[in-house]
């Protein structure tokens, strides 16, 4: 038996899936304010800095771009840490490969690091030799 397909039903379906829409990755915006203050425990830096970073839901990529001045002395390491609330320290979740200031950079997370940050349980962490645990720090919070 020959089946036959009437052409407005078969015109109907293709116009649906031509203009179905896809679905949007939601992108999340941090930002942290660095500070001597805000390390653990906290030290007299007269630094200061700040990191804006976007996260993309879909891909797991965290994108970020910062900048930092008046130091003790040359960074010697810059790093995203977690989990940790603000007050408290946690080890190296992703590295900065470049910490000379300005800096930016990107690296995919994991499920659950990506949960950990969007929480608010990632700090930055900019290292030199006379603040070895680092000089200045911020939490990233949601813009």
């Amino acid at each position: 038996m020959r089946q036959t397909f009437a052409l407005p039903g078969i015109i109907a379906v293709a116009a649906l899936l031509a203009f179905a829409s896809p679905s949007f990755a939601e992108s999340v915006h941090f930002q942290a304010n660095l500070s001597g203050a805000s390390e653990v425990p906290p030290n007299t830096s007269k630094g200061t800095g700040t990191v804006t970073a976007t996260l993309d839901t879909a891909t797991k990529e965290l994108t970020w771009k910062g900048s930092y001045s008046g130091l003790s002395g040359p960074a010697t390491a810059a790093h995203f840490h977690g989990p940790a609330a603000a007050g408290k320290n946690a080890g190296v979740a992703v590295p900065i490969k470049s910490s000379a200031s300005p800096f930016e950079g990107s690296a995919t997370l994991t499920d659950a690091q990506a949960a950990d940050l969007t929480a608010g349980n990632w700090y930055v962490n900019i290292h030199t030799d006379a603040n070895k645990g680092g000089e200045v720090r911020g939490q990233l919070t949601k813009m």
